[in-house]
């Protein structure tokens, strides 16, 4: 039974992985499709058409996401009572934390680099 569960739980996250990668996918999917259609009509295709959607502030909004991910996940460590084996406190493992703070952090930073090299 807890192999059961340690697997369902180390599979969830690739499973929520997969369904993201593939719903992008059908998306694009659809998007060429219907461009197809519209070129066999003979309609011609403005060129912003044919460019990938871009997501404003994606930098920006991905770094604050992953910088409250890391910050949250840093109190959870710190609030936790209990220990876990040999008596080693849960706080301390605050330190997981750290990974995606600084992963946000790296994205806020492209994102200010890069707001100051378009002006």
């Amino acid at each position: 039974m807890e192999l059961l569960i340690s697997l369902v739980v180390m599979l969830a996250p690739v499973l929520i992985v997969l369904i993201a990668l593939r719903h992008r996918a059908r998306q694009t999917q659809a998007r060429y499709h219907t461009l197809l259609q519209l070129a066999d009509k003979g309609i011609e295709l403005p060129p912003q058409l044919l460019l990938e959607p871009q997501v404003a502030f994606c930098e920006r909004r991905r770094a604050l996401v992953l910088i409250g991910t890391g910050l949250g996940l840093m109190a959870t460590c710190l609030a936790l009572p209990g220990e876990v084996d040999r008596g080693l406190d849960i706080g301390r493992l605050w330190g997981i934390g750290l990974l995606p703070l600084m992963i946000g952090l790296g994205y806020l930073a492209s994102w200010w680099l890069n707001r100051r090299a378009d002006v």
